[in-house]
């Protein structure tokens, strides 16, 4: 393999690695920062400040998905990989200052629109720089390592101790254990840059930037072409099966899921860790299944099969056939990360369904949408706790996305060793 598609494959590795570890960070310390800045809120003001900050997130990263997904079709893939680890850097850094809600929101929001552009950037120039037939591997590759970033994020933040008396020492300033998990990840990303030096354009982008007929980056393209987004919608549905298991039951592990296996002493921060342990583990198996088979759809399948069968053992089985400890949770947890990890295929699957033209506008904005079903999602559960248990609330929800997903993947062409050198037009 040519060093320059090496050294892309390892920075853009790097920088999800990072963007995965501010995405889960922000779960892990929000109740830490937010005592901190609000000594006398009571917890249930914690909470609703928490989400509120959340969503706050979540906007920015659906805007952040639509702005760098058409700068990276009209601008270039390496401007937008890079400009958006730039941007969720100083917002990370910035994070360790904060003193009040308004200005959390605020720098929440512009991380949001920083963590939106590397994953769609990342997956777009490693697959049109690397050969139609390996360049699963290379999203693997960014996938796997990245999702390791979660791990960080919850040792982190957990135990920034050591990290503060480091920081103690230079600038004779004591951190927080949340400040010093901001200016770890913010600290990690501007380092990261200093890889940029030898980095290339996709070639690809190059060809058609250099002609000025073609239209790039429009989402007309998408959205006025009735074939682009009936596609469109299928690759958002195959994705969102792994935000439930994510963003329903291992964060809510805690609240909802512990208690009901009976387990009142589950730390989302540990479920989380050992899931995205499991979903990086994932990842790697089905990117090699997905060489080995000669197949994205077949391995998306498999996945979904699993997850809908492993949700409804977690739900209803477990606690009738096994002596549940926290430890034996934690493992479920690994397993349905594990289940759930066929992200880097899904986020293969969107890129090799367009052309160069509009590639990057989809590979950044679906993954996006997908992010931003989690408030479906915890919406049509919390509609239907009114009406049935908390386990038959979550597998309603749960299988209703997943044979929706299998019904998506079904209805996509297959995209393995697919030509990616072509470009749309409006009909």
């Amino acid at each position: 393999m040519d060093r320059k598609v090496v050294l892309i494959v390892v920075v853009a590795a790097l920088g999800y690695f990072v963007d995965i570890y501010d995405l889960v960070l922000f779960g892990v310390v929000k109740n830490e920062s937010l005592l901190s800045i609000l000594p006398h809120a009571s917890k249930q003001e914690v909470s609703e400040t928490g989400k509120f900050l959340f969503n706050m997130q979540m906007l920015g990263m659906l805007i952040g998905g639509i702005l760098w997904g058409v700068l990276g079709d009209k601008k270039g893939r390496l401007k937008v990989l890079f400009g958006s680890i730039l941007l969720y850097s100083i917002a990370n850094l910035a994070n360790a200052f904060v003193t009040d809600v308004p200005t959390y929101a605020v720098i929440r929001v512009i991380a949001g629109i920083g963590l939106a552009g590397e994953l769609g950037a990342g997956i777009t120039l490693v697959s049109e720089m690397m050969s139609k037939e390996t360049r699963g591997y290379g999203t693997m590759i960014i996938v796997t390592f990245g999702a390791l970033g979660a791990v960080v994020a919850s040792l982190v933040g957990a135990k920034g101790e050591a990290i503060s008396n480091i920081l103690l020492n230079i600038t004779s300033i004591k951190f927080a254990n949340w400040q010093v998990a901001y200016i770890f990840g913010g600290s990690m990303g501007l380092l990261l840059l200093l890889m940029r030096v030898g980095t290339i354009e996709s070639s690809f982008f190059k060809d058609v930037k250099s002609h000025d007929h073609i239209k790039k980056g429009d989402l007309k393209l998408i959205f006025f072409n009735k074939s682009n987004l009936i596609k469109y919608l299928h690759c958002i549905s195959i994705g969102i099966p792994i935000w439930f298991i994510v963003g329903l039951l291992i964060m809510n592990s805690q609240n909802d899921f512990g208690p009901l296996l009976g387990l009142a002493t589950i730390e989302n921060g540990k479920a989380v860790m050992y899931a995205y342990i499991g979903l990086s583990f994932g990842d790697l198996v089905s990117g090699i299944l997905s060489q080995l088979m000669k197949s994205r759809k077949k391995v998306v399948i498999l996945y979904l099969v699993c997850s809908g069968l492993l949700t409804i053992y977690f739900l209803f089985v477990a606690k009738h056939v096994h002596v549940l400890t926290t430890d034996t949770y934690y493992v479920f947890c690994f397993l349905l990360g594990t289940a759930s990890g066929y992200w880097a295929i899904f986020v293969t699957i969107a890129a090799e369904q367009f052309g160069t033209n509009i590639r990057s506008t989809a590979a950044n904005t679906i993954p996006n949408f997908v992010r931003g079903s989690v408030n479906v999602i915890m919406l049509c559960f919390g509609m239907l706790l009114s009406l049935v248990s908390t386990g038959a609330a979550a597998l309603i929800v749960g299988l209703f996305f997943m044979l929706l997903a299998l019904y998506s993947v079904m209805q996509l062409k297959e995209t393995f060793g697919k030509d990616l050198n072509y470009t749309e037009e409006l009909p």
